[in-house]
């Protein structure tokens, strides 16, 4: 049984790599095949489809994503409660994670199969607009306890807010990886904390 766990893993981070690299659409299953070595029957035992892969990644990158922002933020808390000072505690440490990545942020599944998602069945493109909609809860959580503290200089919609958070990050991953500069990620994410920092400021 261990032997099969590991397989399925090993097939996900070749899978993972190529398509972070490439997309999906160039990602063909001869060449995850030929990474994993084994046999297109022991592709076909884990995954009995592309469709079936791509659900397995988006699983497992959002239990990761998850798990990260539940550290990050525990973290935060624990220095400080105040709403807002934990938002930007932890705006800060993942803009510290992000910098400190020696080859930068690899990418991000989300976003691979959103860019592709014609190639998807509807199962696989609601799994991902179920993960945004995620965090956009997540996030408009956390701003609707700073609000109740700290009243917004400008009129905002939380939801729209929540949903910047995962914007910055992510158009940050894209703009690094297209300008090669390998801090945009986190610069953009101090940014955004700069943002909120006067968006909340006490009148």
């Amino acid at each position: 049984m261990k032997e099969k766990i590991d397989t399925r893993t090993r097939i996900l981070d070749i899978a993972e790599a190529a398509v972070l690299e490439k997309g999906f659409e160039a990602t063909s299953i001869e060449e995850i095949v030929a990474g994993a070595e084994i046999s297109r029957g022991g592709f076909f035992y884990h995954f009995k489809d592309k469709n079936a892969l791509a659900r397995a990644m988006l699983e497992r990158y959002i239990e990761v994503e998850n798990a990260l922002y539940d550290d990050l933020f525990a973290r935060a808390r624990e220095l400080n409660d105040d709403p807002l000072h934990c938002m930007l505690i932890g705006l800060k440490l993942l803009a510290e994670m992000l910098e400190e990545m020696p080859t930068g942020h690899p990418g991000c599944v989300i976003a691979s199969t959103a860019y592709q998602d014609r190639l998807f069945d509807e199962g696989v493109r609601n799994l991902n607009r179920q993960a945004i909609l995620g965090w956009r809860k997540r996030f408009r959580g956390m701003f609707e306890d700073i609000s109740e503290l700290y009243e917004p200089r400008e009129p905002v919609n939380l939801d729209a807010l929540g949903d910047m958070v995962s914007g910055v990050v992510e158009g940050g991953l894209v703009l690094q990886r297209a300008l090669r500069e390998h801090n945009n990620a986190s610069e953009q994410i101090m940014l955004f904390r700069t943002y909120l920092k006067l968006l909340f400021a006490p009148r």
